[in-house]
């Protein structure tokens, strides 16, 4: 790392949100880091390495599991961020989930049931691109979604955002308390950055895919967006469940920072490799000189 990692993600790193304002961060901030790309892809390799050498004992060990969330406006880089951070990490200990519009069966659940049967596993890490804190974003932005939930009409009344930013800390509290460690990421990137990268998806046809004409539709409400991100990370910040705010408008600089701060919560873990008993020991022992004395013919 160009800098201790404690350094690096200190000024992005929410645990009280209260007085939160989403202002104070730019999204084209670097820290005051100024490196080539090439040595920033060293550096985030580096920390890559370091991930995957951590969730191997994490795996092996088989006490706790890491659940990282990724919240971002359209475009903001969290399909790169999730790949380019994870590339290192073993398939068998790590999954990643995408959270879309709910289906018919996911309507008739509570709104943090579809993301709860996707928790990870203890050994696992678990990665959700967009989560149930949707339910405080679009649901907040758009009142024809939380309609179509199907919400007793009693229930939906002008505190149900609140009721649900105390539901979601409550539930994050009871993983934690259970050996989770969360790890919630705001990918920031400025309305500016936004149309450039819309307008590369429009002028690079492999690009084109990405594309959707709802994403302009969502850009309109961009404001109202703001305001309810800033809303969310003031009401579920903690520090057993923090929120980064990471200035996105620089991938490099977004990715490093993103696998800093996943490096620097599991060092609090304090995993390692399961140490064997005697008893263990001594049949690992034996197995060696029953293989030992095999006939290498055979």
């Amino acid at each position: 790392m160009p800098m201790k990692a404690a350094e690096l993600i200190a000024p992005y790193r929410i645990t009280k949100g209260r007085k939160f304002k989403l202002s104070s961060i730019a999204p084209d901030d670097t820290h005051g880091l100024d490196i080539e790309k090439e040595d920033a892809k060293l550096h985030i390799a580096a920390g890559v390495t370091k991930l995957s050498e951590m969730q191997e004992m994490l795996y092996a060990q088989d006490r706790w599991s890491v659940l990282l969330i990724f919240q971002a406006m359209d475009a903001a880089g969290k399909d790169g961020a999730i790949k380019h951070v994870m590339s290192g990490v073993n398939p068998q200990g790590c999954e990643v989930h995408s959270f879309k519009q709910p289906s018919t069966l996911e309507l008739d659940h509570d709104f943090l049931w579809r993301c709860a049967c996707r928790l990870p596993e203890r050994g696992r890490i678990g990665i959700f691109n967009r989560s149930y804190y949707e339910e405080v974003l679009v649901a907040r932005v758009h009142k024809e979604v939380l309609a179509r939930q199907k919400l007793p009409p009693s229930l939906v009344t002008s505190n149900i955002f609140e009721e649900r930013y105390e539901d979601i800390a409550n539930h994050e509290n009871y993983l934690a308390r259970n050996g989770t460690l969360i790890l919630k990421f705001f990918l920031h990137v400025s309305k500016k950055e936004q149309k450039q990268r819309f307008l590369e998806r429009l002028d690079e046809a492999e690009k084109n895919w990405k594309f959707s004409g709802a994403d302009l539709a969502e850009r309109a409400h961009w404001k109202e967006y703001m305001q309810a991100y800033e809303d969310m990370i003031r009401a579920t910040s903690a520090p057993h469940a923090p929120w980064f705010v990471v200035p996105s408008d620089n991938k490099w600089f977004a990715r490093l920072v993103i696998v800093a701060a996943i490096v620097e919560a599991m060092k609090g873990l304090e995993l390692s490799f399961p140490t064997l008993s005697k008893t263990e020991r001594a049949s690992l022992l034996q197995a060696r000189k029953v293989l030992a004395a095999e006939n290498s013919g055979g």
